[in-house]
């Protein structure tokens, strides 16, 4: 069963939500192979309640979500989106820090998905450093009810900690895995204060999780290895929140299948040792 959170007294959110990234071409840039096949994958999402979908006008750029207002608008009630700001892509490809004309880029992603207010945005920081600036164009925005709730992601302790000084931090999204665990500390202080907790690249990314670990109790359980770091991943704490993404309709079925994917405690001992 895709049990919910509910962040900040009123953002319910399923525990297993959906990347929109993979939705676009090739490392998140140009069209998708099978534009048809995207909107299937993003109406799949909706018929098996999934209540959060995780996107950004830079996957594309714009390619996303204009697929998802094509596929979705006018959405369903109970959904929630939630994008990213403070990157730009270049003509190549590239991916550019962005971090000063905020206002714009959220007016960007209300344009093409076709919204008023947005349930959530994520700061995209640079990298280590003051995130102030940034984070205060936002919370301005918070204000004036274009955005409901605001998150961070690739952030350290420092950041997050800087700008709850300066509105609610609702979420926090960096790149965990069963197999990269950098924020285990993070994680379990973020619980403690009731703050939700989305692993990017839940199953690796553009470098998929691979270990002879996962292999051997996907084989026992007869699940796949996605199911299995998917479900550790649910156990690992009760604020983490997953999107992991996909262009696939089976492939999605597959992921939400995690859910309902009991780990035995010896493959739970063997995962946590990795």
């Amino acid at each position: 069963m895709n049990d919910t959170i509910t962040l900040a007294d009123d953002l319910v959110l399923t525990r297993i939500g959906y990347g929109a990234m993979q939705l676009s071409g090739p490392q998140a840039f140009g069209p998708p192979r099978d534009r048809a096949e995207a909107v299937r994958v993003l109406r799949a999402v909706v018929e098996l309640g999934i209540t959060h979908i995780d996107t950004s006008d830079y996957y594309g750029p714009y390619v996303t979500n204009e697929i998802i207002r094509e596929a979705l608008h006018p959405y369903p009630e109970e959904l929630r989106i939630v994008t990213k700001v403070g990157f730009r892509r270049g003509p190549d490809g590239s991916w550019d820090p962005s971090p000063h004309n905020l206002r714009e880029q959220v007016q960007d992603n209300l344009k093409r998905l076709g919204l008023d207010a947005i349930h959530g945005v994520n700061l995209r920081a640079a990298g280590p450093g003051s995130i102030a600036e940034s984070f205060e164009q936002l919370a301005e925005l918070r204000r004036e009810g274009l955005v409901h709730h605001l998150g961070l992601s690739n952030v350290n302790a420092e950041q997050i900690a800087e700008a709850r000084r300066i509105a609610p931090v609702v979420f926090v999204q960096n790149m965990y895995n069963v197999v990269l665990r950098d924020d285990d500390a993070l994680i379990d202080e973020l619980a403690a204060e009731g703050i939700g907790y989305v692993p990017f690249f839940p199953l690796g990314g553009f470098a998929p999780v691979q270990s002879a670990v996962l292999d051997e109790i996907a084989a026992s359980l007869g699940a796949s290895v996605q199911q299995v770091a998917l479900a550790w991943l649910l156990r690992r704490s009760p604020n983490i929140l997953l999107i992991p993404g996909t262009s696939s309709v089976a492939h999605l079925r597959d992921n939400v299948a995690a859910a309902d994917l009991v780990l035995p405690e010896e493959a739970i001992a063997r995962l946590d040792s990795l």
